[in-house]
């Protein structure tokens, strides 16, 4: 099943913490500044991400969630 990794941006303070437990190296901090001031992570490598949830764990701003993308079933056939 597929997974989705979001990044909230305004939510997110640049802390680095799910940079440093990413096991893939897939975080890195932004060179832009986000509406609060701070410069939020995004995913360098989205391709690499294999979706441990480790960063939403240690996130202290809850700004990064990963979730089950629902794939809709093929009602219509049956």
């Amino acid at each position: 099943m597929p997974y989705k990794h979001t990044i909230d941006n305004n939510r997110c303070k640049g802390c680095g913490l799910c940079v440093t437990v990413c096991p893939k190296n897939v975080l890195e901090l932004s060179d832009e500044v986000n509406s609060m001031g701070y410069f939020p992570v995004y995913q360098a490598r989205p391709e690499d991400c294999i979706f441990c949830t480790t960063c939403c764990i240690m996130c202290p701003d809850v700004a990064i969630t990963i979730i089950k993308v629902v794939e809709e079933t093929q009602a219509a056939e049956e």
